[in-house]
């Protein structure tokens, strides 16, 4: 009998899923439901005892919430890394990415930039804050950031698209799941920050065996080079 299988996912995910759920459901009989946020929101959801079959977060998140008795232990599995990006709309001039200070001019020169949520929001969003931070220019950028809700619906290359914000910065699959933008490459390398994510089944799964066959399936070489092709670094 087919069973629907709860995924709670990264965004960062989201064009492989739209990619690979129907060629996994042809194999399986199952029925994918993946719902996709930031890693940081998914961590406390699961952290909160919110079910799942299977969840991809970030392996910092996979590893407390092993801590917390809400993943099984020694059910993580690496899928994919993911770095940050930057994106502009299409056909507008590209911000050099070359160097840091060329970052720097940019984001200053900037009339609104779009980024996740330094509080609430995901991996992208806590190091941008930390990278302008570290720039000394929070309280200019403070001024010009726009947030998006999270999730699919909150993309950073959304808020770019609609020409709310001259630059968007999100992890490089994300920005590159909005078609109608250019995606300009990923941040200077002294300021990147490469995140990766692990599949892991939770404690309370109602369908483990069908998450195990989940996680099988994205480790897969056929899922690997979807992967790759849609911003991320298969593991």
């Amino acid at each position: 009998m087919a069973i629907d299988i709860k995924v709670f996912s990264t965004t960062a995910m989201k064009m492989v899923f739209e990619e690979l759920s129907p060629a996994f459901e042809r194999a399986t009989g199952n029925r994918l439901d993946v719902t996709l946020g930031p890693s940081l929101r998914l961590e406390k959801q699961i952290g909160e005892g919110e079910t799942a079959d299977v969840v991809i977060v970030s392996a910092n998140g996979g590893r407390d919430l092993v801590a917390q008795g809400r993943l099984v232990d020694g059910s993580l599995v690496e899928i994919a890394k993911s770095s940050i990006g930057v994106a502009v709309a299409k056909g507008a001039p590209k911000p050099d990415l070359s160097t840091v200070e060329g970052f720097k001019r940019a984001m200053l020169a900037a009339k609104s930039i779009a980024c996740s949520r330094p509080v609430g929001g995901g991996q992208s969003g806590v190091h941008i804050a930390k990278v302008f931070a570290d720039l000394g220019i929070t309280e200019q950028m403070q001024a010009k950031s726009k947030y998006g809700a999270g999730g699919a619906a909150g993309l950073a290359g959304l808020v770019v698209l609609r020409g709310e914000a001259d630059i968007g910065i999100q992890q490089m699959a994300e920005l590159m799941a909005v078609d109608g933008i250019d995606v300009v490459g990923p941040l200077p390398p002294e300021i990147q920050m490469v995140t990766p994510f692990v599949a892991a089944i939770p404690t309370n799964a109602s369908h483990a065996a069908a998450g195990r066959a989940v996680i099988a399936f994205l480790t897969t070489p056929d899922a690997k080079r979807v992967i790759a092709a849609k911003g991320l670094e298969p593991a």
